[in-house]
């Protein structure tokens, strides 16, 4: 149903719930995982070093569409929260500027990759066949980023209305595309070109397209006009400024936390033994699917803590965001349980060294604690940004990945010779810690003060006490 734009009219629905909009969001990242595992096994078989190449390409696209984050986090905050004031209008001027500049700076990025993609490469350390295959692949995918920053912008929009079915149907046609088009481009199959790595970027490409296409139809057959953009006119100049003052924060917590983990991959390379960062890796594989759960609650839960907060209804934002951490705990506490009593046949999945099992057997059992502090933090920190509290969250980061992950990752695996055992103690501690923080501030009023302003007025005429949940 088209919305009308009028301030009056409300597109969003009444009722939020947390697991209607929270397992979508789940299928199309497990589904997202499963795009580039597909595309690196197919080329495995035409080349093991074109399969290394490929994951080289994306660590360069994956530091360069950060950009992306400040936008993608911002539309989400400034959406939910204009639908649940009723500001139907303003929601749809967002929505257009959103897509505009993802837009842009998508296309900006685009030209950065295809014309620095060598010394970008090389600076990461690709060499040789690696670096060739690499920029191949680079040079057609990357000359089409944009496409993916489109993507990010329309699969928000529906998102922030509670329409998260249709991303994830979009990413399931997307995925069977791609692998039929891998199929039969990489290896050269029912006489089409053997394209080798080329062949999987025209896949990714022609696959990303046609999702953006699809989208947009539906954009505009389920949610808006498609005048949307005359909202644009004259430039919304306080919306864009709105863009950075909710984006940047958020984008640059993810990006502290990114940039510590690779410091702490850097440590792992440099100063621990083979064995420990096999183990490592392996436990990094298997325990994504313990707090993938935990991510799609948190992103239902900061859609409805933004509808919520944008309607004034603080205290019931409140309990949303409690319920969906608690839902959320139980259900990463009961995986990782599960995965300690399984860990001995799950490593053994990936390999038959003694040693290594031995090792991430035990990590295992620490692993429990992580995953308490994790769940804290992806389900609190997206409610905090859904009320628009971005810079909290941001501050914690700051102090606590530098100090406890990073800084106590070197401490303990290194001065102290605790190898993989110190080095999870330390990632447990920063986790728990600011587990904590975030807790204490859901806990509290503050955040209250981050809504815009200009929304609907609050239901709570004062700042009562909070009802026991």
């Amino acid at each position: 149903m088209k919305s009308t734009n009028n301030e009056s009219s409300a597109s969003a629905p009444a009722e939020l719930h947390l697991f209607r909009l929270a397992w979508p969001m789940m299928v199309e990242m497990l589904l997202f995982i499963l795009l580039g595992f597909v595309d690196v096994l197919v080329l495995s078989r035409y080349d093991d070093l074109a399969a290394s190449g490929i994951n080289t390409a994306n660590q360069a696209v994956s530091v360069l569409t950060i950009v992306f984050t400040v936008f993608s986090s911002a539309g989400g905050i400034l959406i939910t929260q204009y639908l649940g004031a009723g500001q139907r209008q303003a929601a749809s001027r967002i929505a257009a500027l959103s897509i505009a500049l993802h837009l842009f700076t998508g296309l900006a990025v685009s030209i950065v990759l295809v014309l620095f993609s060598q010394p970008i490469l090389c600076f990461i350390g690709a060499k040789g066949q690696v670096l060739s295959f690499s920029q191949d692949y680079l040079s057609v995918v990357g000359g089409f980023i944009f496409l993916q920053a489109v993507l990010n912008a329309l699969s928000g929009i529906f998102r922030s209305h509670g329409m998260t079915k249709l991303p994830m149907f979009v990413t399931a046609g997307m995925n069977v595309l791609n692998t039929l088009l891998d199929v039969l481009l990489v290896p050269g199959w029912l006489g089409f070109p053997k394209m080798g790595v080329m062949g999987a970027a025209v896949a990714t490409v022609i696959t990303r397209a046609l999702g953006v296409i699809v989208l947009m139809v539906l954009l505009f057959r389920k949610v808006e006009n498609p005048s949307l953009f005359r909202w644009l006119k004259p430039f919304p100049k306080r919306d864009l400024a709105l863009f950075f003052r909710f984006g940047v924060p958020a984008a640059l917590e993810t990006f502290l936390y990114n940039l510590s983990q690779l410091v702490i991959t850097s440590i792992v390379l440099n100063c621990l033994t083979e064995q420990e960062l096999i183990a490592k890796t392996y436990i990094q594989n298997i325990t994504i699917l313990f707090y993938i759960f935990s991510v799609s609650i948190g992103q239902a839960a900061q859609i409805i803590v933004g509808h919520r907060v944008g309607a004034g209804a603080f205290t019931e934002a409140r309990q949303q965001g409690f319920h969906a951490y608690k839902t959320a705990l139980l259900i990463a506490m009961i995986s990782s349980v599960i995965g300690i009593l399984l860990r001995v046949p799950l490593i053994s999945i990936f390999t038959d060294n003694a040693g290594v099992i031995q090792l991430a057997s035990g990590i295992f059992i620490l692993n429990l604690f992580l995953e308490f502090g994790r769940t804290t933090n992806l389900v609190l920190i997206a409610c905090l940004r859904g009320a628009g509290d971005v810079f909290y969250p941001t501050a914690c980061a700051v102090f606590s990945n530098w100090l406890l992950s990073v800084g106590g990752s070197y401490v303990l695996a290194v001065v102290c010779g605790w190898g993989l055992y110190g080095l999870w103690i330390a990632l447990a501690a920063d986790e728990c810690f600011r587990g904590l923080l975030m807790i204490l501030r859901w806990c509290g009023t503050r955040w209250r003060n981050a809504r815009l302003g200009q929304t609907a007025p609050s239901e709570e005429a004062s700042d009562e006490a909070f009802p026991e949940n």
